[in-house]
């Protein structure tokens, strides 16, 4: 992608509240998903390595708290474990926006008192994509411990390519804005899922794809925990999984809205919800 003709976040943000208008949802509450790309047809932003600050020696990125070997699982509670239960799911993509299979996904975190297991295995655990290049994780909230906002660490590693080292925030943490380290292009896509709450990230490795095909729009991961279409009484042309380009018209509830942005629809991005993807006519 060509870096001078590509706005940053900030610059974005400046832009929408100098001008007095709604900053874009995306921006706001997660970085969009990569598979939003899919609609514009740009090349997706390498997902960014994110150093914890607890390292003696800069190239040990993984802090202090890391352990090899853990077991793998896809899992990380059982029904015992106390904590706010999360659902991380998303895709790992290449340079291309393809999605890549059987990429490894380490992931740890502190429990929801804010401690790490240097120990056992709790709270620990790795995993492969599948065919599709897709993941889901069933964990917790993590706690706060000092100096740090909430965060996930993870350890992502394609076939044969370099392992990124990084870790994944959560949106609207007041400690986001003194965490020194805290990255807002690393902020999963978060919402309220009762009992728990679902986050979404996509991975983007640096990873050369060749092939033009890319995925559809019906690409998405869906936790297993949700089955509400989020289509309101009476009828909708507007529908979770489907990728919307701007000035696209559609229905909600009755009422036509256009859409501003391209994105991909997810449960709750309905219309009236994110007057920064949709404006009512």
């Amino acid at each position: 992608m060509d870096e001078e003709n590509k706005l940053s976040r900030k610059t974005v943000l400046k832009a929408a509240l100098a001008a007095g208008v709604a900053a874009p949802v995306a921006l706001i509450g997660g970085p969009a998903l990569a598979r939003t790309t899919v609609a514009s047809g740009q090349a997706p932003e390498l997902t960014p390595a994110c150093d914890d600050g607890d390292d003696p020696t800069p190239p040990q990125t993984e802090g202090p708290y890391f352990k090899p070997n853990s077991p793998q699982r896809t899992s990380l509670v059982t029904p015992n474990t106390q904590g706010t239960r999360l659902t991380v799911s998303g895709y790992v993509f290449g340079l291309g926006c393809l999605p890549i299979a059987r990429v490894l996904l380490d992931f740890w975190q502190a429990d929801v008192n804010g401690a790490y297991d240097n120990v056992g295995y709790t709270f620990r655990g790795h995993q492969f994509t599948n065919d599709q290049g897709a993941f889901s994780l069933s964990t917790i909230v993590p706690g706060l411990y000092p100096g740090r906002t909430r965060h996930i660490h993870v350890k992502v590693q394609a076939p044969g390519r370099p392992v990124l080292t990084t870790q994944l925030y959560f949106p609207n943490e007041p400690r986001n804005n003194t965490d020194s380290i805290f990255d807002p292009r690393l902020l999963m896509t978060v919402r309220d899922a009762p009992p728990g709450r679902q986050a979404a990230f996509d991975f983007v490795l640096n990873v050369p794809q060749t092939s033009t095909t890319r995925p559809t729009s019906t690409t998405q991961t869906t936790p297993t925990t949700s089955t509400s279409t989020s289509n309101p009484p009476g009828g909708t042309t507007w529908a979770a999984g489907t990728g919307y380009s701007a000035g696209t018209r559609v229905t909600y509830s009755g009422r036509g809205y256009v859409c501003l942005q391209a994105h991909t629809a997810q449960p709750g991005w309905e219309p009236p919800s994110t007057p920064a993807l949709w404006r009512a006519e």
